[in-house]
């Protein structure tokens, strides 16, 4: 038995190296490949939400109508297009370009986001109107601050702003939402959560029960509040609260003026709301999906997808496959450990 444990041992640090020899590889090569992205970036690219659209209903009548009734539709169609070339005022389309913001913790979509709004700018009127799809359960403030800061750019110039939530805009994710001109939201799309959470654990008992020492080397009495190692002071936690309250200060003051209507008091308790209710309370302004609206806009819109796409080389490409394959990994190790500690 103690042969097989040796062995296993050695298997497992072999296999553990190998691992972390293909990280630092991949690693280094995706730094390399960043140091050299500043060459080209990434490139804008449009699709034509309009004829998708088409296609879908062209597909539908091909399969579905018979001869006849296809013949007898494309004579209707040649007349109304007649008709409309005829007309002494052509029909005026307003364009509305589509985004698309899938937030995580660090928003990190808002790089491309930046990019998507600046190129939006370059030819957007008041006459137009910018959609987003917005879904995000909300992260880091400074980081969807920035993000609410750029929707706030179309805003500054008059572009209507309409932000659609099938699913979650809470926190983060509601500050930006709230910027907008008007908010839509499904039925149960999760909205709201104003309000500002910090976690850490602790493990200052752990290191004195072990004889370790945690010095923290500070100027200034508040350059580090509280700590995961060092031993927490009472004034240190006081301070830290403090700086919570200072942020949804800011967060209650962002979304008062971006929707003078909400008794904000009332809704910035950090808690969140289903559609139905977030509308009863204010937080958005209508119900639907942001598959009704694009359609219903469509046939007196032309509707622009938008999308910033950051180049990556193969190495950056490898490196964050790989990154990807590791979180899995650990996500699926604590589920299972989760599992097995709810049911022994």
């Amino acid at each position: 038995m103690t042969e097989f444990f040796t062995e296993y041992g050695m298997f497992l640090a072999k296999t553990i190296t190998v691992v972390v020899a293909f990280m630092m590889l991949f690693g280094t090569l995706a730094s390399f490949s960043a140091r050299n992205r500043h060459i080209s970036k990434g490139r804008i690219s449009i699709n034509f939400i309009n004829d998708d659209l088409e296609d879908m209903k062209e597909i539908l009548k091909g399969n579905i109508l018979t001869k006849e009734d296809l013949k007898k539709d494309e004579k209707e169609q040649k007349k109304k297009a007649k008709a409309e070339k005829k007309a002494d005022t052509p029909q005026v389309r307003k364009r509305v370009y589509v985004l698309d913001f899938n937030g995580d913790v660090r928003a990190e979509g808002v790089e491309s986001l930046r990019q998507e709004i600046t190129a939006i700018l370059t030819f957007a009127t008041p006459e137009d109107e910018v959609v987003m799809r917005l879904e995000s359960p909300g992260g880091q403030v400074h980081m969807y601050g920035f993000a609410a800061s750029q929707l706030e750019r179309l805003k500054t110039r008059n572009i209507p702003l309409t932000v659609c939530v099938d699913k979650v805009a809470a926190s983060g994710g509601y500050m930006m939402a709230c910027v907008a001109n008007r908010i839509i939201a499904a039925p149960f799309a999760i909205v709201g959560s104003i309000g500002v959470v910090a976690e850490l654990p602790n493990f200052n008992r752990v290191l004195k029960r072990l004889d370790i020492d945690y010095d923290v080397y500070t100027a200034g009495e508040f350059k580090r509040t509280v700590t995961m190692m060092g031993e927490n002071t009472a004034d240190g936690i006081a301070k830290f609260k403090e700086e919570l309250e200072d942020t949804q200060v800011l967060f209650k003051a962002l979304v008062h003026r971006h929707r003078p209507q909400l008794a904000i008091d009332g809704v910035a308790t950090g808690e969140h709301w289903y559609g139905s209710s977030a509308l009863s309370n204010a937080l958005i302004d209508e119900l639907g999906t942001s598959d009704d609206y694009l359609f219903d806009l469509s046939k007196n819109a032309d509707i622009f997808e938008i999308k910033y796409e950051i180049r990556r080389g193969l190495a950056e490409k490898l490196g964050l496959h790989l990154d990807a394959m590791i979180k899995n990994a650990v996500g699926r190790a604590l589920r299972d450990a989760s599992r097995d500690a709810r049911y022994p």
